[in-house]
């Protein structure tokens, strides 16, 4: 059938990075530029997203030059060892009996998100880079969306929770065992799980429902909402302003917890007449206030700034910080500075050589 006879239906067969004036200069030569140029809009607002068989491809953050060799080599062996430490940490609170307290159960849940946060982007673009396998379907893209934004969330939470934590434990010693019980621990670490799910569910849905009619080519290493919100071809500019709104909560309300948090604790240290108390209590919020900046500073220069501010490539390496190198740090951080932790890895490993040698 020529094109002539049925414009529209020919169009069906374009695919999405081929441009309307192309196919018509040499595939219909005698259909006018009016008739071309309308089909093609249709054709372009067509709803393909709503198809489970439809899939996005994923640029991928490497070449194959030598010294993006180097750096792939160097996330792959920092993603080795963050889940290395966090399952080491997660298998060392469980063990010893001295470390079942609120605060190393809150650390254990802090190493636990961390494993399941790497994992939900990591794998994929290492499989991209050395199998090639760039594309995501529209319900694996929706997935990596909804647990990326979950994860993230319910860590800046607990990371708040951690902080209310050390609150208590200094300026309220003698409440610590009520107000800090393990039953109140799993509530809270079950409420953030539960809201951010809810709210990860509701931006996941909301974000999936545009139609992406133009380009499939996701200028990221995994679906990110800002990233995928590119791609779409209706006005997303009110959407945008719930998801900034949306951002500023999730993480200006737990840094304002935090920075409350730690202003009363200093209030209380300084009011201390032990030089040791002192040591003490600055010696284990100091490693709390390390991951916390490690954490929430790329997350506020990603979500906080205005798109202008950065390009796709510098949140590229952004991402990689807070989803790979922040989690590999935390479970060093807390190892280091903290002498329970170092007791129980030396138990532990006291134990296996004893095993070895019997």
């Amino acid at each position: 059938m020529a094109c002539t006879e049925n414009p529209r239906q020919c169009l069906g067969a374009i695919k999405d990075r081929i441009t309307g004036s192309q196919f018509w200069k040499t595939s219909c030569p005698n259909s006018g530029p009016q008739v071309s140029a309308q089909s093609w809009q249709e054709a372009g607002r067509r709803p393909w997203n709503h198809s489970s068989t439809i899939s996005f491809v994923l640029t991928s953050l490497f070449n194959e030059s030598p010294i993006h060799l180097f750096l792939f080599s160097m996330v792959v062996i920092i993603y080795t060892l963050a889940m290395a430490g966090n399952t080491a940490m997660v298998f060392l609170i469980w063990a010893d009996a001295q470390l079942h307290t609120p605060m190393y159960f809150l650390l254990s849940q802090l190493s636990f998100l961390d494993i399941f946060f790497t994992s939900v982007t990591i794998p994929k673009m290492i499989a991209g880079f050395i199998f090639g396998w760039t594309s995501i379907s529209f319900v694996g893209c929706g997935a990596q969306m909804f647990f990326f934004m979950f994860l993230g969330a319910a860590e800046c939470l607990l990371l708040a929770l951690m902080a209310y934590d050390r609150y208590v434990a200094i300026c309220n010693s003698l409440r610590y065992p009520s107000l800090m019980s393990r039953q109140t621990c799993l509530l809270m670490v079950a409420a953030s799980w539960l809201g951010w799910s809810l709210n990860a569910s509701i931006q996941t849905a909301m974000t999936l429902q545009f139609p992406y009619c133009g380009s499939r080519r996701i200028a990221h290493f995994f679906c990110e909402v800002p990233s995928l919100l590119r791609l779409a071809c209706a006005d997303t500019a009110a959407y945008e302003r719930v998801l900034f709104v949306t951002g500023v909560v999730v993480l200006l309300v737990p840094i304002a917890f935090i920075t409350t948090s730690y202003a009363l604790i200093l209030a209380a240290v300084l009011r201390m007449h032990s030089t040791e108390g002192r040591q003490k209590a600055l010696a284990t919020c100091s490693s709390h206030l390390t991951v916390v900046n490690l954490f929430y500073g790329p997350l506020m220069y990603t979500y906080m700034l205005p798109a202008s501010y950065h390009s796709p490539g510098q949140d590229d390496v952004v991402s990689v910080f807070y989803t790979v190198l922040t989690p590999m740090l935390n479970p060093v951080i807390y190892s280091l500075r903290n002498k329970e932790v170092t007791g129980a890895m030396k138990k532990v490993i006291g134990k296996c050589g004893m095993g070895r040698t019997a």
